[in-house]
């Protein structure tokens, strides 16, 4: 159930998720322009992208032993650094400069990314209760609302420059209302013992959670571009195609904040996974724009519920004491799906067309149905 008392319980996670999602919005309904003024291929613009990814994974392994350091500040510092990491990419022309601008967004990602997931982790052992999905709803509702109104500005003639910069002050200045009070409150502290004796649970978890991402994100990423060039919509049109996507994920979030207590996390994943491909399916299949919107709020409705379930599930087949650090490594296997789909996506693009790269990313999809036993397994031996 959503209500009052988890909102508060889990309120600085909840503005961590929800700042990060205003940035990832707004950056992804400015693609077309970004990719536009640096000239970039298809091919030449996902190699760009793998620069976030490089120094991402690095930062999510080393993450765990860095945040405690922070206490009850890591998670305001981080989205801090979030922000200020993400005014640079918007700015750049050149492809070196844009490179370095999005190394930069990768290790301050990374290291929010795996201090907020691992607060909620905490957060729902020691309260026993649901809040994962929650609080990637809070992520998806603030993608979409950053999206519409970065298409918008884009429609008004503004740059990615201006915009970007405006999505950073927003957030720098809500990261203040991320700090918490009281000792062990950041997720990690409770971690003890030997680190590496983590089981499989995190590799099963984090594979699965990087196709979740890597379709999740890809489509995230590409759909503007895919609606404005190859369905022939206006400029600004494209960016609504995120802001759908995002928006509709973030009602599926908050449904299956309630539906997992009722079905538990096993159908949920199943069901989500199936309707995820369908509508990834229907994207690139898609004859208008308005046929490409159904197929991303299909492609909503299904992922939404995918990534939150299995790091939820990750955290409860995990020994308590591996808790935090299973978290972690799930979210740097994960994340890579995460940073890693949008630059393959736009290799697969170059090599057989836009359409034929969302056709391969439903199809990856349903590769989850073969994992889900193995990560049960896996936890039935830690």
């Amino acid at each position: 159930m959503i209500d009052g008392r988890s909102i508060a319980i889990a309120r600085a996670p909840l503005i961590a998720f929800a700042a990060m999602g205003v940035l990832w919005g707004t950056y992804a309904a400015l693609i077309p322009d970004i990719k536009g003024a640096l000239g970039a291929s298809d091919a030449v613009f996902g190699r760009l992208l793998l620069a976030t990814p490089l120094s991402a994974v690095l930062t999510m392994l080393v993450a765990p032993r860095i945040a405690p350091r922070f206490g009850s500040h890591v998670l305001p510092l981080a989205a801090l650094g979030l922000a200020l990491a993400y005014v640079a990419p918007g700015w750049q022309t050149t492809p070196l400069a844009f490179a370095l601008a999005m190394l930069a967004v990768g290790v301050t990602n990374a290291f929010l990314d795996v201090t907020m997931n691992a607060r909620v982790s905490a957060l729902e052992a020691d309260r026993g209760l649901e809040l994962m999905n929650l609080a990637h709803a809070a992520y998806s509702l603030a993608y979409g609302v950053a999206a519409v109104l970065t298409g918008l500005a884009r429609g008004a003639g503004w740059g990615p420059g201006p915009i970007l910069t405006v999505a950073a002050l927003t957030v720098a200045i809500g990261a203040i209302a991320a700090i918490e009070r009281g000792p062990d409150i950041n997720g990690f502290a409770r971690e003890k013992g030997n680190r590496t004796a983590l089981g499989m649970v995190p590799v099963w978890g984090g594979l699965m959670v990087l196709i979740a991402f890597m379709a999740e994100n890809a489509a995230e990423n590409w759909s503007a571009l895919h609606i404005e060039r190859t369905l022939g919509a206006a400029r600004g049109e494209g960016s609504f195609g995120p802001a759908v996507l995002a928006l509709t994920m973030g009602a599926g979030r908050l449904a299956g904040q309630s539906v997992i207590t009722r079905l538990g996390p096993k159908p949920l994943i199943g069901s989500g996974t199936l309707v995820a491909a369908g509508g990834l399916t229907l994207l690139s299949l898609a004859p208008t724009p308005g046929v490409a919107y159904a197929g991303l709020i299909i492609t909503g409705l299904g992922s939404a519920v995918l990534a939150p379930t299995i790091f939820a599930l990750v955290g409860r087949l995990a020994a308590p004491e591996r808790r935090a650090g299973a978290i972690a490594r799930a979210t740097a296997i994960g994340y890579m799906g995460f940073f890693f789909g949008p630059p393959a996506l736009g290799l697969l693009s170059e090599l057989m067309g836009l359409r034929a790269a969302f056709m391969a990313m439903a199809a990856l999809v349903l590769a989850l149905i073969a994992l889900m036993p193995r990560l049960m397994a896996a936890g039935s031996r830690s």
